[in-house]
């Protein structure tokens, strides 16, 4: 791929001002000027720039429109990052967010003023329930882990009612790194299960594991290598024997909505991510949501409120949940991505939903077939919605992982997740999702094989990369440590 740059491109700086430029002229201030130290005191005033800042319309439209450039998103091309499941937004979602009834609607308004709002979420839990395949859900989780956090916390007000909260969650080496840290914030201890050589969970290991001290399983279905635990009921059977829960990390959905339950596999609980496989927008931190699906076991632990239909048809929101674990969120959860989930699932209906994760599939193995020549592939079991390789093939010419992440960006793509998981060493984890049409497929792997060969034949290029995007390659330790939080015109 060329590396030119257009003949014409603007420098990327920050300081537009011109003596006598003049875009637009404010008001006269009417707050009294001995007001402002009251309302604004002066330390966080920034006269500098409220002095000094002179810029017509078209400066700062142009600037802005070179700044929206250089961001990357899904509307822009592919993003191929694993278990994050970067798919298409459809825009009717976000046409049926801005309703008005939904979009100004207040939280604190009483049930008979918001019974729409509330009949949605009423048919929401009941389209979840459906595809868990279980009795109950919650939906005042707005993140997978804060999901994963509201599991282990039923969990353990079950186990604790019982006479023993218990002391361990067992969690596999191939799970997600968020497992271990909800399952500590909710006062257990971590033990670490090492996967077979197929990436998966050992029966035996898991057998000798699992005591009367051992509260729960904490399981990715399919595991971050893109696998599918093919022994999950006969996992669900060893902790249940033992008194224990299966925990199943649903953010993996995408790779089996439609076709399987979790319910009917032996799972306690699960959250699923609705940013992820319902497409809700998704990326910088937010918003998100992550309700979690019950067994019969766990339901008198749900959060409060509930969300309830009378016999009139009407709907209320349900305190009188005594072993509740309580509120986990001020209301119920991210409202407006619960429309944009909802309204995702009645437009695709059952077969379209089983649909997503056929093509999710089949996507993540079209990529695998054509890349498994050029890349190392750690685990040889059958992909589901994303596929992992190595750099091992690229060693040996001292390029690794991250210099191919780099160069495919001078390819036009967004890198695909790197170093994870943990247990593939210089891990490339690609996730297509059931988006992308072939041709941007066959893009992204002529891509990835030309780096391929560059790196046998010109390794130096890679090291290197990237090359022609605005900001070349960073010292990311050094930015992670010593971040600048705040533009500075002297830097």
């Amino acid at each position: 791929m060329s590396e030119m740059k257009s003949a014409h491109t603007p420098p990327l700086i920050f300081e537009h001002s011109k003596t006598g430029r003049r875009g637009y002229k404010l008001p006269a201030l009417d707050v009294p000027e001995e007001a402002l130290d009251a309302m604004i005191p002066a330390a966080l005033r920034r006269e500098e720039i409220a002095n000094e800042v002179e810029v017509s319309e078209v400066d700062v439209i142009r600037h802005f429109t070179r700044l929206s450039k250089l961001n990357v998103s899904i509307d822009a091309g592919l993003y191929p990052l694993g278990s994050c499941t970067m798919k298409h937004n459809p825009r009717i979602n976000e046409e049926i967010a801005r309703t008005p009834g939904f979009a100004h609607s207040h939280p604190l308004q009483p049930d008979h003023q918001v019974q729409g709002n509330l009949e949605l979420l009423w048919h929401l839990e009941q389209t979840l329930k459906e595809i868990f395949g279980m009795p109950r859900v919650s939906l005042q989780p707005v993140a997978g882990a804060h999901g994963e956090l509201t599991g282990i916390l039923m969990v353990h007000k079950a186990l604790a009612k019982s006479g023993n909260p218990r002391k361990y969650i067992l969690i596999p080496d191939s799970a997600h790194g968020t497992n271990p840290a909800s399952a500590a914030f909710a006062g257990y201890e971590i033990r670490e299960l090492k996967s077979n050589s197929r990436g998966t969970v050992e029966l035996s290991t898991l057998e000798a594991a699992v005591t009367e001290d051992v509260a729960a399983l904490m399981i990715t279905v399919p595991n971050t290598l893109g696998v599918f635990e093919s022994e999950i009921r006969s996992i669900a059977d060893i902790l249940h024997a033992k008194g224990a829960y299966l925990y199943c990390d649903g953010a993996n959905l995408n790779a089996f909505v439609g076709i399987a339950r979790p319910g009917d596999m032996g799972v306690d609980c699960i959250h699923s991510n609705l940013h992820k496989t319902f497409s809700t927008p998704h990326g910088g931190g937010g918003p998100g949501a992550g309700p979690v699906g019950v067994s019969e076991r766990l339901v008198p632990y749900l959060p409060a409120p509930t969300v309830e239909r009378r016999e009139d048809g009407s709907f209320y929101l349900d305190y009188s949940h005594p072993d509740s674990i309580g509120r986990m969120r001020a209301f119920n959860g991210n409202f407006n991505v619960l429309v944009r989930a909802l309204t995702y699932m009645r437009s695709m209906g059952p077969d379209g939903l089983r649909r997503i994760a056929q093509l999710a599939v089949l996507n993540a193995n079209y990529i695998r077939a054509r890349l498994k020549s050029s890349y190392h592939l750690p685990y040889d079991a059958p992909s589901l919605h994303e596929v992992v390789f190595s750099d091992k093939n690229q060693t040996a010419k001292d390029v690794h992982t991250l210099d191919i992440a780099k160069r495919l960006m001078d390819y036009g793509f967004h890198p695909p997740t790197i170093y994870f998981p943990l247990i593939v060493s210089g891990a490339l984890m690609i996730e297509p999702t059931e988006s992308e049409p072939k041709e941007e497929l066959d893009a992204f792997c002529e891509a990835m094989i030309a780096i391929a060969r560059e790196c046998d034949e010109r390794p130096e290029l890679v090291r290197t990369a990237p090359h022609s995007t605005p900001v070349r390659r960073l010292d990311e330790a050094r930015a992670a440590r010593q971040p600048v939080l705040r533009w500075n015109p002297a830097i």
